[in-house]
């Protein structure tokens, strides 16, 4: 019998916050409205096999787009606290594609996480972690290239939000 292998890396990632001086409802609002739910037909017609419609369908859509969301602020609830907190899947298919077709497990973090939550001043606070910081680990060019364009798409899509306010 082989033995098991496996082996772990430490990486570096960097996070960023970024602080609204507008409401956790506004920037939700306006969040949703810059990045849409990503394409259902698009995802359809890929399961039934037409991957050429599928792609100009993509391809015709947003840089970046909400693959799904979960409301944390609920499972907060469970533990008798009232939060307003919003996870985020985040991302573009084609995209991935850029970045998993040279490095496989790029698609640990294809669609990326960006999370929306209010803070104790009653305003909406952004978190993530860069995209260029994840991706960057796999020592791929082709790769961190790809995200690093995600790390301006995430910035310019969060800034569309607008009233950004200085770190307290």
């Amino acid at each position: 019998m082989a033995a098991e292998t496996s082996t772990e890396t430490t990486i570096t990632v960097q996070h960023v916050k970024i602080l609204l001086a507008r409401s956790f409802e506004s920037a939700h609002d306006a969040f949703e409205s810059v990045l849409l739910r990503l394409n259902a037909e698009a995802l359809e017609l890929q399961r039934d096999g037409q991957v050429d419609r599928a792609r100009e369908l993509l391809e015709r859509g947003a840089e970046l787009s909400i693959f799904q969301s979960r409301d944390h602020g609920e499972v907060l609830r469970t533990a008798g606290l009232a939060r307003k907190a919003l996870q985020y899947e985040v991302g573009n298919p084609l995209t991935a594609l850029k970045m998993t077709r040279h490095q496989l497990p790029a698609a640990l973090y294809a669609p990326f996480r960006v999370v929306l939550y209010e803070d104790a001043q009653g305003y909406a606070v952004f978190e993530y972690d860069k995209p260029s910081s994840l991706f960057g680990q796999f020592g791929d060019e082709e790769v961190t290239a790809v995200a690093r364009g995600l790390d301006g798409a995430i910035e310019r899509s969060i800034r569309q939000v607008g009233d950004w306010r200085p770190p307290q």
